[in-house]
């Protein structure tokens, strides 16, 4: 399918791998021009020269910033000459018990997972809504949906996303800008294997063993892949998914087990 999006700019963030770089990859193959954002400038040098070397790749610019950082969100939109497609990510909160969380913990879970990504929108939605495209999808997380005890900094901040998002997608879809958020279950990322190595720190066990037990509770019996998640975001930032606003796109092997 083509998804109508050749030529389009997209700002990507936190993108020099996991699940924002198989979002990134998903766009350039779909030959749209993506600026990728990260803090980690060796790991982005990689992932640029990746994208560049991928089928139809047009113009793929790297941007050292840290977008939970006034300053780091103008570099970033400053490489961009506009902004068509914005894919909000940023790494999630340290995980543990509610009670060892202080305000500073809190305040920087809501800058990096919910303030960043609106002040992103606030800065982009214009221009999408005076050139009559613009597709915004938030990567926010499966906790969202079914809350993960040892995540409440993610679970909080991420909600307050989500609430917001629902809110204002209904008042620019008729210009064909249009807000989504995907929620990632267990994928094999980083980010993953952290959490892992925290649980088997506080059961005493090996993070292999903590890895399968949750595999084996998956209906896909695996751990999804970033290209996977790739593709579901490129849909997303179709032109044939005008028609698709405020929803949240869980994406979790069926590990949900909710019929909403």
């Amino acid at each position: 399918m083509d998804l109508g999006i050749t030529g389009r700019w997209a700002l990507v963030c936190a993108a020099s791998k996991g699940l924002g770089l198989g979002c990134a990859r998903a766009l350039v193959r779909e030959g749209v021009n993506v600026v990728v954002a990260a803090r980690g400038e060796d790991a982005l040098e990689r992932a640029v020269l990746e994208l560049r070397a991928l089928p139809g790749a047009h113009s793929v610019v790297g941007v050292v910033a840290d977008i939970t950082t006034d300053a780091g969100r103008q570099a970033a939109l400053a490489a961009c000459p506009q902004v068509d497609i914005l894919v909000n990510n940023a790494g999630g909160p340290p995980a543990g018990d509610f009670r060892q969380f202080s305000r500073e913990d809190w305040i920087a879970a809501l800058d990096a997972n919910m303030l960043a990504p609106i002040e992103l929108i606030k800065a982009t939605l214009d221009g999408m809504i005076e050139r009559g495209f613009g597709r915004i999808v938030n990567i926010t997380s499966s906790s969202v949906k079914a809350p993960i005890d040892i995540l409440g900094l993610s679970n909080g901040a991420r909600s307050g996303l989500t609430g917001f998002v629902a809110g204002l997608a209904r008042k620019t879809v008729a210009h064909n800008v249009t807000l989504n958020n995907l929620l990632p279950g267990q994928f094999d990322t980083d980010r993953l294997r952290g959490n892992f190595a925290y649980l088997a720190q506080q059961q005493g066990i090996d993070a292999g063993q903590v890895a399968e037990r949750k595999r084996t509770h998956i209906p896909a019996g695996r751990f999804g892949t970033a290209d996977e998640f790739g593709a579901a975001c490129a849909f997303l930032c179709s032109a044939q998914a005008g028609y698709i606003t405020g929803q949240n796109l869980l994406i979790d092997g069926g590990a949900y087990p909710g019929t909403f």
